[in-house]
């Protein structure tokens, strides 16, 4: 079913936010602070608006796309009656204390409001492959499911509208370890060794394979750190810490130098002094975790030295 959608902001997020709507057949208008950017998409059959507020009157849903929440206040603060009545979608990237003060603003001017994340560069929106997350009210998430399918796969994550960022930002240290994990295994199966020189291309061929086996450890796992019991079965810490002097041994050799296996050994042997040996591997979330409770009050954006 076409739907009439708005996009405010059109960085290369924003326009292929958009894209995806013309592509899909909803009748998309389109507005930038900086003029000039629309003109590719009003090629493709999206509607270029003048202002920002033709760009929130001209339909029900308006998902905006901006570098920082700092931008969607100064575009959006004007428009709170505008937008009394309809849907914002803010798929804008920040912290979730700002996903939560810009949720509190916009219903308390009676817009509807629901945060997401995209999980995904702009060259994968559009593909059913990659997903985007969302939170708010879930009438409001179904109420608009269909339309930003368009975009991707629409998954719900709950009713705090920070969960997606807290999601995000999770994520993101996933595949950054997973990336870092595999880019130290591509130096240590590519160095001349006992088995010649092996392409990353060969190699990611069977570690794609692998990858199987890794999510059936974190599906085993995580009821365990969810119950805080961690029995090790036929794998335990112990047995962990053993393979991991060989992974260690073999950096030194092969000249993989990340610091991932002196981490993954240092974490493990925190855990076996402190009475572990016999415990699953997701023992170590314990050992992972600071003592204390978070700390909310750091500056956003993060200061540097």
């Amino acid at each position: 079913m076409c739907a009439n959608v708005t996009v405010v902001g059109l960085g290369p997020m924003g326009a292929a936010l958009a894209g995806a709507f013309v592509a899909a057949g909803h009748r998309t208008t389109v507005w930038n602070r900086t003029p000039g950017k629309a003109e590719a998409l009003a090629k493709k059959g999206a509607v270029t608006a003048a202002t920002a507020a033709e760009a929130v009157a001209a339909s029900p849903v308006t998902v905006v796309s901006l570098a920082t929440y700092e931008a969607v206040d100064e575009v959006l603060r004007p428009l709170a009656d505008a937008l009394a009545g309809r849907t914002l979608v803010n798929l804008t990237s920040g912290p979730p204390v700002c996903a939560r003060a810009t949720a509190a603003w916009a219903e308390s001017g009676g817009a509807d409001y629901l945060d997401g994340v995209v999980l995904t560069t702009p060259s994968g929106i559009g593909s059913r492959d990659f997903l985007q997350l969302y939170s708010g009210p879930p009438a409001v998430f179904e109420g608009h499911r269909e339309t930003l399918a368009a975009l991707g796969d629409p998954v719900y994550v709950g009713v705090d509208t920070a969960l997606p960022s807290v999601y995000d930002t999770a994520l993101l240290c996933q595949m950054w370890s997973t990336l870092t994990g595999w880019l130290h295994s591509v130096a240590l199966i590519g160095a001349d060794g006992p088995g010649g020189n092996v392409p990353a291309t060969r190699y990611t061929e069977v570690a794609n394979r692998w990858m199987d086996t890794v999510r059936f450890f974190m599906s085993t796992y995580a009821p365990q750190i969810d119950a805080g019991r961690y029995p090790g079965g036929d794998f335990p810490l112990d047995l962990h810490r053993m393979t991991m002097e060989v992974l260690v041994h073999a950096g030194e050799l092969r000249g993989a130098g990340s610091g991932l296996p002196e981490l993954f050994k240092a974490l493990t042997e925190r855990a076996i002094a402190a009475g572990h040996g016999s415990d699953s591997y997701a023992r170590l979330v314990e050992f992972v975790r600071q003592e204390g409770r978070p700390d909310a009050t750091l500056p956003w954006p993060p200061t540097t030295a």
